[in-house]
């Protein structure tokens, strides 16, 4: 057989390539991860199982993705119960693919998409039997050897159907798989209450990566789409920032902490937890309801939407309904829960904030209860999560407490971090352990007695001599630190006190009120989490602390005592990092008061963050540069291979560098300030390593600190940041600097965190009206009844006076020309220029052969740049705006209105001109119903009029000139100068070239910059001319400044061609194809032969009739 993993739909997948299965089979429980709807099949298959047993198919999964060396081969799958495999390859697949196995060496090769051969090498088997028998172990045992114990846990949960569970099935519309759109008025609505004197605060949006603007904008359509939000002009605003998901994708959030600090508290009390559990007595039923989003259900009050307002690069926008982060918002939704609840509480339901519990003594009872709260859920349109709501069991989870028909008990998980301390090995565990135990001394019986024991071994000179009274002492003071008396229950309105720590083996922390002990909790690091710098160790243990006793801190005040001085500081800390901002999302749900404590104070943290484990020899092993290679035949054969350290390096380094010399010959005659020598020999500069003038030793540090697996390309302030922690050299920040600036890697994918290059080169002012327009396509509207599906816009660039011509995207260019005599010329006369991007209609041989028989100019923007042509961009986007609102407000197609839609732009005040377009054009404001006598009234005489023309026509030229001028000014200060040279090489951003080149099946990991290229010509002030590869040969190579990035040469780069491919339908340049049709011409006495040529550009084709001499002189190709 042939074993091995492949990825199926981007998931990992354990598959076996059998020749004798006809068909392709997928395990059920994997198919449900792969995201694909079942099909039915055309007739009922038989498959027979090895088992010998017949099964039914009738149904299979079409088209999943099967990863091969980076290719992606299709298979339809056939779905059976499995248990070794995720997926079984058969015929069907190996047949389509042209598979060749070879059974001994494990090997398939496969024919790809482009007929390259793929490679696939599966599992080999194992040369030797891992399987010994009970009495070997036991043998092997005794003489030293180690034994592990590997098991697996099955983490796999079963997902509950709605329609399985009895009476909520009747309920599904409360339990939709999202909220329908804005919540209906309720009893009470989210008010934001300021204190008397508060200004509004608007802070500046926080800057963002390309990345995080693009989800910027998909969530604030998915925001709008919904009705949560609106456009808002409030002088408040909060920025907005980003944190991670567990999966990985990123949650917007609203800094509301300048806010919230001005907000008045709303004191409404939250429930006794002691008083909840008091009235489950003789309760045995239990079910659990979470709200969906629950914030969201509530509505803000009208005149406190303003305060809600936010601000990102996309726009200004408030909230409608209560956002995550508002300080009052636990407060409000309690009340609006009590009150929806209010005859029932006490009865058979709890409520805490969005968590619901019902309770009764039977479970005929307990379905009349679901019934109420469920009718109420509907009749008020509040939603409810399923996946996070339990229903009909015996025992539940519910604010840390289990509950059942026993009582209350406590989570086992709060009181495992002592059960499970190990027995000390040494002295200082000992120590670490009394002194936990010690600080609760008076809580325990006997502690004395019962700690002599352990107190004997920590005396000086005594040997650890661990003895059955030490074992029992120790097993003792564990028993009676986890009884009652230590575990206190909690009693809201006291506040709390939570004693925190990190160290490298662990977080630690315990939560106490009034001097009593409620939960201990401490975990091991993760392995990422052993590179956190102190200061991040120490927050994540106060998050953690958080997130494990967040039904206990809610709505409190809590202290939280650290050892740490500086988190005292972190509310007002500017500076945060994407680790930090997640978890001030969290801390800033609470009212903490972080105090310092000295570490010698703070023994309860300390000791559960330090408590040894196998954690302890992962940290020792990784000081070590070790490197553990196991065998292809056994992975229980290995070779564990430890090489010299770097310090060893470094210490060897030391004695050969002239100025280090120099240092230790000042040490002997005394104290050197800021050097010291370690014990063990190496050269300390302020503790830090000192690095000795040694070219590859600190090539390889930074190596190592910037381009291993490890450290991923930082930017050049971490990385000196975090290198200035450990090591030091004389000129090690700019040696990092301009080590990065040489990088290949960092120069190709990292984004530029400066303003945009190039100064603004605003287009001149026009002289007259309709002499100077510009023009594009607003396309991908829904077809109407006349068939448009598009809408071309003109604009006047002097009265910004425009025309919307409804079109469908197939016309030809013979359609679209008479169109544009027809509305254009004949009511303005012919342009003198026309501006425009490089659309295919316009980059066409027909319009401009057709627009030069006219006497216009055409100018295009430069490649990707749609900045040339702001007006029509502009106007576009009004446009949309203003279809929008029609589709809302009237029945129709738009295309019914857009008469009425030009009206209104063309009447509309425009700032830059300072009145409305149809003035600027005519002289005279136009006539409407708010203004009909005025305008009617008005009667201008023919001179009068042209004068009165004149001086407006003039007036708006000085106007566009102050804009221009301020609109530059504005943009210069948010841009820099950039300059190149002829036959200086650049690189090129790739960005803006979605949809016309591919980087294979890269996907969102594309480098953002390709090349270099070099500079061929400068054509004005920040545009250049590239010598492109073949590859880009169908590109405009004529690019803005704002997409070249300067390339910094290192011998060391190794210049690989780009794996780019340009789509094959693109060509900017019109290319004739071929000659379609044949005719003479007679010009008076003279025969002219002519040919019809096909012309073809990007994905437009046109035909013309072209002179047969000048054809064969320029594209003898045609004739051949």
């Amino acid at each position: 057989m042939n074993v091995g993993t492949l990825k199926i739909n981007g998931k990992d997948a354990r598959i076996l390539i059998d020749t004798g299965a006809q068909r392709s089979f997928v395990n059920e429980a994997f198919a449900k991860r792969l995201e694909v709807q079942s099909a039915p099949l055309m007739q009922t298959l038989v498959v027979s199982t090895p088992l010998g047993d017949d099964v039914e198919r009738t149904c299979y999964y079409l088209s999943c993705g099967v990863e091969v060396n980076g290719q992606t081969l299709t298979c339809d799958f056939v779905p059976l119960n499995m248990i070794e495999f995720d997926a079984i390859l058969g015929m069907d697949w190996l047949e389509k693919n042209h598979a060749r196995v070879d059974c001994y060496t494990k090997v398939l090769e496969l024919e790809g998409n482009d007929g390259e051969t793929l490679r696939f090498e599966g599992d080999r088997g194992r040369s030797n039997s891992c399987i010994i028998s009970a009495v070997r172990a036991r043998s092997m045992m005794r003489k030293g050897c180690h034994a592990y114990l590997a098991y697996v846990i099955d983490k796999t949960k079963d997902e509950t159907n709605i329609n399985d569970v009895r009476v909520v099935c009747k309920y599904p519309d409360v339990f939709p798989d999202d909220l329908p759109g804005l919540p209906p008025d309720r009893e009470i609505e989210f008010v934001i209450e300021v204190e008397p004197g508060t200004k509004p605060i608007s802070i500046p949006p926080y800057r963002m990566a390309p990345a995080e603007l693009d989800e910027l904008k998909t969530q604030l359509q998915e925001l709008l789409d919904t009705g949560f939000i609106r456009p808002s002009c409030s002088p408040w605003g909060a920025p907005v920032l980003f944190v991670k998901k567990k999966d990985g994708t990123l949650r917007m959030c609203i800094d509301y902490r300048q806010l919230n600090k001005a907000t008045i508290k709303n004191r409404y009390p939250l429930p006794r937890i002691d008083d909840l559990f008091d009235q489950l007595r003789g309760a045995t039923v239990f079910s659990k309801i979470d709200l969906r989003s629950g914030y969201h259900q509530l509505k803000i009050k009208e005149s406190d939407i303003p305060k809600s307002a936010f601000r990102t690069r996309y726009g200004h926008f408030e909230f409608l309904v209560m956002s995550f982060g508002l300080t009052n918002a636990p407060a409000a939704f309690m009340d609006l829960m009590n009150r929806l609840f209010h005859k029932y509480l006490d009865q058979f339901v709890i409520v805490f904030i969005d968590d619901i519990l019902i309770y009764s003594r039977s479970e005929e009872e307990h379905e009349r209860h679901l019934v109420l709260v469920l009718e109420t859920l509907r009749e008020k349109q509040l939603y409810a999560k399923f996946s996070k709501c339990e229903f009909w069991l015996k025992e539940i989870g519910f604010l840390g407490y289990v509950v059942s028909a026993s009582g209350i008990a406590v989570d086992n998980k709060k009181i495992e971090a002592i059960t499970d301390w190990e027995r000390p090995k040494n002295v200082k565990e000992v120590r670490s352990f009394l002194g936990l135990a010690g600080y609760y001394r008076k809580f325990v019986e006997k502690f004395s007695v019962l700690a002599s024991p352990l107190t004997k071994l920590t005396r000086k000179g005594a040997k650890f001599v661990w003895d059955d009274r030490c074992e029992k002492g120790f097993l003792e003071l564990k028993k009676r630190l986890t009884e009652a008396p230590v575990l206190a229950l909690p009693k809201q309105g006291m506040g709390y006190d939570v004693y925190s720590d990190a160290s490298i083996q662990g977080l630690g922390c315990v939560l106490m009120q009034s001097g009593r002990v409620i939960a201990y909790a401490s975990r091991q690091l993760k392995k990422h989490e052993v590179n956190y710098p102190t200061h991040d160790l120490e927050l994540g243990a106060v998050v953690f602390a958080l997130k494990i006793w967040r039904h206990y801190l809610y709505g409190e005040t809590c202290h939280i005592y650290t050892d740490h001085k500086s988190l005292k500081y972190v509310f007002t800390q500017k500076e945060l990092n994407m680790r930090q901002r997640r978890w001030m999302e969290l801390i800033k749900d609470y009212h903490l008061v972080i105090e310092y404590h000295p570490g010698k104070a703070n023994v309860v943290a300390d000791a559960l963050s330090r408590k040894s484990s196998s954690g302890a020899l992962l940290a020792n092993l990784r000081a070590l540069r070790a490197r553990l290679e196991v065998s292809t035949d056994s992975a229980l054969v290995a070779r564990f291979e430890v090489r010299p350290t770097l310090l060893d390096e470094i210490k060897k380094g030391q004695n050969l560098d002239d100025e280090l010399k120099k240092v230790r010959e000042r040490m002997l005659a005394g104290p050197v300030e800021d050097f010291r020598e370690r014990d063990d020999g190496l050269l300390l500069f302020r503790d830090r390593v000192c690095v000795p003038s040694n070219d590859e030793l600190r090539k390889s540090i930074l190596e190592e600190a910037h381009s291993s697996a490890y450290a991923m390309h930082p930017g050049g302030t971490k990385m000196y940041r975090d290198l200035k922690e450990s090591y030091w050299w004389s000129g090690m920040k700019r040696e990092i600097a301009e080590y990065i600036s040489r990088c290949l890697t960092c120069q190709q994918v990292k984004a530029e965190h400066q303003h945009p290059s190039g100064l603004l080169q605003p287009l001149s002012i026009p002289e007259w009206k309709w002499e100077h327009v510009t023009m594009d396509f607003m396309v991908g509207l829904p077809r109407t009844v006349r068939n448009y599906d598009a809408v071309w816009v003109v604009v006047d660039r002097l009265t910004k006076s425009a025309h919307f011509l409804p079109i469908n995207t197939t016309y030809p260019l013979e359609r679209l020309a008479k169109l544009y005599t027809d509305e254009i010329v004949r009511l303005h006369g012919v342009p003198v220029t026309i501006v425009s991007d490089r659309d295919p209609r316009f980059t066409s041989r027909f319009w401009p052969k057709f627009q030069e028989s006219m006497g216009t100019r055409l100018k295009f923007s430069t490649a990707f740049h749609p900045q040339t042509d702001g007006q029509s961009e502009r106007v576009i986007q009004i446009l949309e705006d203003m279809l929008r609102a029609c589709a809302l407000e009237f029945q129709g197609s738009w295309d019914n209105h857009l008469a009425l839609v030009e009206f209104a732009y063309n009447n509309s005040y425009q700032a830059s001109i300072g009145m409305p377009p149809y003035e600027a054009l005519y002289g005279r404001r136009c006539r409407t119903p708010l203004c009909w006598d005025e305008v009617g009234m008005a009667k201008l005489e023919g001179t009068e009029l042209v004068e009165i023309t004149k001086s407006k026509v003039k007036l708006i030229r000085e106007r566009l000139k102050t804009a221009q001028d301020r609109q530059k000014s504005y943009a210069d200060k948010r841009r820099r100068t950039l300059e190149f040279k002829v036959d200086d090489e650049v690189f090129l951003k790739v960005s803006p070239w979605k949809g016309i080149i591919r980087f294979h099946s890269r996907g969102k990991l594309n480098p953002r910059y390709i090349g270099p290229f070099r500079i061929l010509e400068r054509i004005g002030a920040v545009v250049y001319r590239l010598q492109l590869t073949p590859e880009l040969e169908k590109i405009h190579n004529v690019f803005h400044v704002s997409m070249l990035k300067k390339y910094v040469h290192d011998p060391s780069h190794v210049l690989e061609k780009p794996p780019v491919e340009v789509r094959e339908d693109l060509n900017y340049a019109v290319q004739p194809v071929r000659v379609i049709d044949r005719k003479v011409k007679k010009l008076r006495s003279k025969e002219v032969p002519m040919v019809k040529v096909l012309w073809k550009s990007d994905r437009v084709e046109e035909e013309t009739w072209e002179t047969e001499a000048l054809m064969r002189k320029q594209y003898a190709f045609l004739f051949e």
